[in-house]
């Protein structure tokens, strides 16, 4: 991409409009761009057409026109969450026309440091806290991006003494060509997304755009105990603030004794050591706000970003400790007859569920299924042997993941009709899942899968669970 002076004048092509579009339309349409926006759902379910269109902004509905892209279109902007499959890109490309996301967009006219987290799992939560450690040390952060505000509104309101603490998913960093943030973090790399990427090295190299850019100037934040991070670690120019779980490290962050370790049930202790090799107490791990393994992982890449940017140990601790989570992440939702509901939505693939199972003590009866992307759940099994006591199954995957707990050995299992209304298929989900537990037991909708085959987001499956559990 150009400096933003340079489209004054030309055809500039935004795919999607959602948050992220109308931002970007209404940035290039100011900037003296010839901009056309386009999506392909019908005018009516695109509530923010007709305020680009009183802005003079060309709003295409309904399908993809097949003049849409020419050669003389200077740019294409996309939603992260369209596939490069779909005609207009493809030309795009054909013509050599470059195709962008928003984050290449915000990096170009941001004032502000950059902070940015990306990863399978754990990157809400610790884009979270950072953002929490950055606040609480005053050094005026924007948490934006995957998070919830649109990227460029953020980077516009930023100046020189802000940071912006961004959330980035693969779909968003695929379309990156020059951005740089100066502190990148890679929580952990996972198999998803794979009907999105095609495969496992597009999705890995799409989370690696965070780093392409970055040079020695720059600190990049990886998780030892992951293979991918561990590799990156020998590729990156960048500084390596590395964490870990389950090794002491000679320089990082890590817990004090591992996890792991044979002497489970002991009082464990997140620490950082410094370059001179002095270890310097960060928390306790049972002090944390928010329970699980998983949890102790999201905090040390996050104390690592906020350590990166001088926030003192004292305040990061103080926020470890205080900050109780995020909805639809492990989220206490309530209790009846002492069996206790929680709403882990965000859990969209099966290593999430797997670390949010083996966070809880309790007997799990256990909700989950959704979107199916091709994977047979085998790597359920082990919790389900271990923990998981019963099981509602639901949307596409609903026969794989109970063929799992069949072989499991599972004798509670139960798939409900998704056929019905959406709220009418949650409400009977949890209806049969409270029916399965006892006193004591814990009934949690994780659902290893993502929720598109019968909502339009997570947060909108975690919504409906928890109406349900509170009409109970």
């Amino acid at each position: 991409m150009e400096h933003l002076d340079n489209y004054r004048g030309r055809q500039v092509v935004i795919l999607g409009l959602a948050r992220s579009g109308v931002a970007v339309a209404k940035l290039f349409h100011e900037a003296g761009a010839l901009v056309t926006v386009n999506d392909k759902k019908e005018r009516h379910l695109c509530p923010e057409a007709d305020e680009l269109s009183a802005l003079g902004i060309s709003v295409v509905c309904g399908s993809h026109p097949s003049g849409l892209v020419h050669e003389g279109v200077a740019l294409v902007v996309k939603n992260p969450g369209i596939p490069y499959t779909i005609d207009p890109i493809q030309k795009a490309e054909q013509l050599g026309i470059e195709v962008i996301t928003e984050v290449e967009v915000a990096y170009h006219i941001c004032k502000a440091p950059l902070i940015c987290i990306t990863g399978s799992n754990g990157k809400t939560t610790t884009t979270t806290w950072t953002g929490l450690m950055l606040e609480a040390a005053g050094l005026k952060p924007i948490v934006a991006g995957n998070i919830g505000r649109a990227l460029t509104e953020a980077a516009l309101e930023a100046e020189a003494d802000n940071h912006l603490v961004v959330e980035l998913s693969s779909f968003q960093l695929k379309g990156t060509n020059a951005f740089r943030p100066q502190i990148a973090c890679l929580t952990n790399v996972y198999e998803t997304h794979l009907d999105y990427h095609q495969t496992m090295e597009d999705y890995v190299n799409s989370k690696l755009k965070l780093f392409a850019n970055q040079t020695e100037e720059d600190t990049a934040v990886l998780n030892w105990d992951n293979p991918v991070c561990r590799r990156v670690m020998s590729e990156v120019r960048s500084q390596v603030l590395p964490f870990s779980t389950t090794t002491e490290l000679e320089y990082g962050l890590f817990v004090q004794p591992p996890l792991g370790a044979k002497d489970d049930g002991v009082e464990r202790t997140l620490v950082y050591r410094d370059r001179q090799g002095e270890v310097h107490t960060v928390v306790k791990s049972d002090e944390l706000g928010i329970p699980g393994s998983f949890n102790i992982e999201n905090a040390l890449a996050a104390s690592a970003l906020a350590i990166t940017v001088g926030v003192p140990i004292e305040t990061i601790a103080e926020v470890l400790k205080s900050f109780r989570g995020v909805e639809h992440r492990l989220e206490y939702v309530g209790s009846k007859d002492d069996v206790a509901f929680y709403n882990n939505s965000k859990a969209t693939n099966p290593t999430a569920t797997i670390k949010t199972i083996e966070a809880m003590k309790q007997n799990i009866i256990l909700i989950a299924g959704g979107l199916d992307r091709g994977s047979d759940y085998m790597e359920l099994l082990p919790v389900f042997q271990r923990q998981v006591h019963g099981l509602v199954t639901l949307g596409e995957t609903k026969e794989k993941i109970e063929h799992v707990a069949r072989l499991a050995g599972l004798s509670q299992v139960k798939t409900v009709d998704t056929a019905t209304n959406v709220q009418d298929t949650v409400t009977a989900a949890v209806r049969a899942a409270f029916e399965m537990a006892k006193p004591g037991d814990v009934v949690l909708l994780s659902p290893a899968c993502a929720s598109w085959d019968m909502f339009p987001s997570y947060e909108e499956r975690g919504r409906m669970f928890k109406q349900s559990v509170h009409n109970l």
